[in-house]
């Protein structure tokens, strides 16, 4: 069974845990699943434009299109995502039905002189090229500039040593499985910084009609974290969520009951819209719908032009 991946050292990381899960879970060697690298266009372009930001590049499916081409084509039987970078429809044909137990939802925040982000002076660079995490910063820290800032662990710590920025976010789910944690100053509250929408989730796509697939998958599939992205990716879904616009949520299971909190915020950091509600878990997705049509209501027209 082939499994297609990025060739990150996070997306791989993501692979061999998947890997290790379908091992052990059907009592088979590791050696019956094969990791197949796809590079994708995504990959190519933030490789020459590392100052470029990715709505620019072309959004999400940047990163995407190739793996998802493989699936349908029949070069590849699964692909590993991280969801959070997963755009919420997929190609016909392709269905996401098996996500991994989630990891730690928060943003790292990384710094190579101060504890917190309350610690920076007025004026101080913070590197992100996160549109939700520019506006978030903007609303709490209007004082703050924020730059432009990609590319993987090495090379953002790299920036930061050169001074480009004074600090610079990443997921905590990121550097748990690259095993370095202790790169992060902090772990920033959800209460302080709503992460992404679906952030620390891995999704396991396979064509629809690949019942093999679907059996194996069955296996592995984490049901809490799935009902958690239920809620999370129908708020995304019905606020016609892109990588052009800032959005934050997070589903948390307690008992029987599905807490979402969500938040849209314009991209200039000038203004942020926030809701949370309970519901029954198997009612999440509605609920999620609910927030989001509450949302943008009170935004109106205009709310999430990026150019604004």
């Amino acid at each position: 069974m082939k499994l297609g991946t990025r060739g990150s050292p996070l997306a791989l990381a993501q692979a061999y845990e998947t890997r290790r899960r379908l091992s052990e879970a059907h009592d088979l060697p590791q050696e019956a699943f094969e990791i197949v690298v796809i590079k994708t266009t995504g990959d190519n372009m933030a490789l020459i434009q590392t100052d470029t930001p990715l709505k620019e590049l072309g959004g999400k499916g940047l990163f995407t299109r190739e793996i998802e081409q493989a699936l349908l084509d029949g070069s590849i039987d699964l692909a590993i995502h991280s969801m959070k970078d997963m755009p919420v429809l997929q190609p016909e044909g392709l269905v996401i039905d098996c996500y991994l137990p989630r990891e730690d939802v928060r943003d790292a925040f990384l710094s190579p002189h101060h504890a917190a982000l309350s610690e920076l002076p007025e004026g101080a660079k913070v590197g992100t090229s996160s549109l939700r995490r520019k506006a978030q910063i903007l609303v709490a820290y209007p004082a703050l500039q924020v730059v432009e800032f990609r590319g993987n662990v090495q090379t953002r710590l790299k920036k930061l040593e050169d001074g480009v920025a004074a600090c610079t976010f990443l997921a905590m789910a990121g550097l748990n499985r690259l095993g370095q944690p202790e790169l992060a100053k902090a772990a920033m509250a959800p209460e302080e910084m709503l992460p992404a929408i679906a952030q620390g989730a891995i999704g396991i796509e396979r064509r629809s009609d690949d019942s093999r697939a679907a059996d194996m998958l069955a296996a592995i599939h984490d049901q809490p974290t799935g009902q958690r992205l239920a809620a999370e990716r129908a708020f995304l879904a019905a606020l016609d969520g892109s990588c052009e616009t800032p959005i934050a949520g997070l589903a948390e299971l307690e008992g029987g009951t599905l807490r979402l909190r969500g938040e849209v915020l314009r991209p200039d950091g000038s203004e942020s819209l926030k809701d949370e509600g309970t519901a029954l878990i198997e009612d999440g997705a509605e609920l999620g719908r609910e927030m989001a049509r509450g949302l943008l209501d009170r935004a109106g027209p205009g709310f999430f032009d990026w150019r604004s």
